[in-house]
C-alpha cells in the first residue's frame, strides 16, 4: 500500500520531535508499505530543521520518503504561526508527487486545515482519507489559548475541523474521550478509533547513550548521599505544571527528598529563579538529553512526576509521551491530574492526585517514600506492563492502518488500496 502521511510537525531522530508520525511510518515500512511523508521545514518542536534552498527536498530516513516544504519561521503563537501554516498549506496544494498515487491519504497535522488538501489529493488518486486528531482544534485555542470563538480564524479553524469529520473515511484519535464532541460536528459513529501515543520498544532493549558529566555527577552524589530522587524528564513550559511540584517541594524539606529536574523549556529560566528566591536547595536544574539517553536517565531516578493544568479541555482525555518512558523505566509515577482518563491509576502504576494542589502532591511524595522498595517496584513493573500490551507501535501502527479500512472488508477486498498503479 502507499501511504502519503501529511503532518506540518513531523519530526525524526535526524530533527528531534515530533515523533509519532516517524514511528508509525517506519513500521508501516517494515511491514512492507511505501510512505511519503509531507512536512513543512521549519517547526518549533524540532532541535534541528531541514535546510531547504528550493521549494522542496526530498530525502530518506529508514525508508521513510521525507518531502520537506519550505515555509517561513516564527516565533510563539502569533501572526507568524498562521502565515507559516499557510505557507505550508499552499505548497502542500503545489507538491508534485510525479507517477506516484498515494492508496491512503492521512491528514494529520495539529490543526485541521490540512484536511482539505489531503481530501483534494485522495479524491485526484481515488485513495481513502483519514484524518488524525492530535488536539481537538479549534476547542484548544478556545478554552486554553483564549481565543474568541468569533475570531476569523477560529472559524475557520471550524469549518475545517467540520469539514474533515465529513469528507474522512477515517477519524483516528489520540484522545480516548472525544467520540460525542466528533460526532457532535459532522462525524458518523462508525469513522471513530482510538489509536494513542506509544513507545519503540527497541529503544529500551538496546544500549542507552550515556549521560553527560553534569548529570552523572549530582545524581552520584545523591545517592551517596542516600537521597531518594524525584524526577522530571521533559518540557519546561506553562502546561508542564511545574510550579505546583516546586510549591510541594517546599513543604517537604525535612524528608530525604531531591527534585531533579530536566529539560528546557520557555518557564525553565523563571522555575529555576523560584526555586532560588524559596531556598529550595534540594531542588536542581539539568539540561535536556538526547532521547537515546533518557532510558539511563530514568533509571537513576526513584519515583517521577508528571503534571498537569487543571483545564477543561483534558475533559477528552490525555495522551502524553513522556508518561510512556516513565512507564517503560518501570518506575512508580506520581501523576497530578484531572481528566477524562487516568493512565497511572488504570495501570496501577503510581499514586494519582488532583491537578494543581501541591498539598495532594507533597503527600503522595511522603508515602511514595514511605512504601518499600517492593511495593515501589510493583507499581513500576505494572506500568511497563501496561504499556508492553497497549502502547508498543508495532501493534499501534497495525492498528491504525486497520482503522483505515472499511469496516466491513479486509485488504483482499479493496484493490485500489493495494495497487501498485
Amino acid at each position: 500500500m502507499k501511504i502519503l502521511y501529511i503532518n506540518h510537525y513531523a519530526g525524526s531522530p535526524r530533527h528531534g520531535m515530533e515523533f509519532r508520525p516517524y514511528y508509525l511510518a517506519r513500521e508501516w515500512v517494515r511491514s512492507g508499505h511505501e510512505v511519503t511523508m509531507v512536512a513543512a521545514d521549519y517547526s518549533h518542536l524540532r532541535q534541528h530543521n531541514p535546510q531547504l534552498e528550493h521549494s522542496y527536498r526530498s530525502e530518506e530516513i529508514d525508508g521513510i520518503r521525507y518531502l520537506w516544504c519550505r515555509t517561513p519561521s516564527y516565533a510563539g503563537n502569533g501572526l507568524g504561526r498562521v502565515l507559516n501554516i499557510f505557507a505550508f498549506l499552499g505548497q502542500l496544494l503545489r507538491a508534485r508527487l510525479g507517477r506516484w498515487r498515494p492508496d491512503l491519504v492521512i491528514a494529520s497535522s495539529t490543526y485541521p486545515l490540512d484536511a482539505v488538501p489531503a481530501a483534494w489529493i485522495a479524491h485526484r488518486s481515488r485513495a481513502r482519507l483519514a484524518y488524525e486528531v492530535h488536539d481537538l482544534w479549534p476547542l484548544t485555542p478556545v478554552e486554553v489559548g483564549g481565543m474568541s470563538p468569533r475570531h476569523p480564524f477560529i472559524r475557520l479553524m471550524q469549518w475545517a475541523e467540520n469539514f474533515a469529520y465529513r469528507h474522512a473515511d477515517a477519524v483516528v484519535s489520540m484522545l480516548p474521550c472525544a467520540r460525542e464532541h466528533m460526532q457532535s460536528h459532522g462525524m458518523a459513529p462508525d469513522k471513530y478509533s482510538v489509536v494513542p501515543n506509544g513507545v519503540d520498544v527497541a529503544e529500551w532493549q538496546g544500549a542507552s547513550l550515556p549521560l553527560g558529566e553534569q548529570h552523572e555527577a549530582l545524581l552520584d552524589r545523591l545517592a551517596a548521599e542516600g537521597r531518594f530522587v524525584v524526577g522530571y524528564a521533559g518540557g519546561h513550559g506553562l502546561a508542564n505544571a511545574l510550579d505546583y511540584l516546586l510549591e510541594a517541594a517546599a513543604q517537604v524539606t525535612t524528608l530525604p527528598l531531591s527534585f531533579v529536574l530536566v529539560g528546557d523549556g520557555p518557564d525553565k529560566a523563571a522555575l529555576q529563579q523560584r526555586a532560588q528566591a524559596a531556598g529550595l536547595e534540594h531542588v536542581h536544574f539539568l539540561p535536556a538529553l538526547p532521547k537515546r539517553a533518557v532510558p539511563a536517565l530514568l533509571a537513576r531516578m526513584d519515583t517521577l512526576f508528571i503534571g498537569w493544568r487543571k483545564l477543561p479541555i483534558y475533559r477528552f482525555g490525555i495522551n502524553p509521551n513522556k508518561l510512556f518512558d516513565y512507564m517503560m523505566a518501570a518506575k512508580p509515577v506520581i501523576h497530578s491530574v484531572d481528566a477524562g482518563n487516568d493512565i497511572v491509576r488504570e495501570a496501577g502504576a503510581g499514586l494519582s492526585v488532583a491537578a494543581e494542589d501541591p498539598a495532594a502532591i507533597a503527600a503522595a511524595l511522603t508515602h511514595m517514600l514511605a512504601l518499600s522498595p517492593a511495593a515501589r517496584a510493583e507499581m513500576g513493573a505494572a506500568g511497563r506492563r501496561y504499556v508492553l500490551e497497549n502502547h508498543d507501535y508495532r501493534v499501534l501502527a497495525a492498528r491504525f492502518l486497520d482503522a483505515c479500512l472499511p469496516r466491513a472488508a479486509g485488504f483482499l477486498d479493496l484493490p485500489n488500496l493495494m495497487s501498485e498503479q
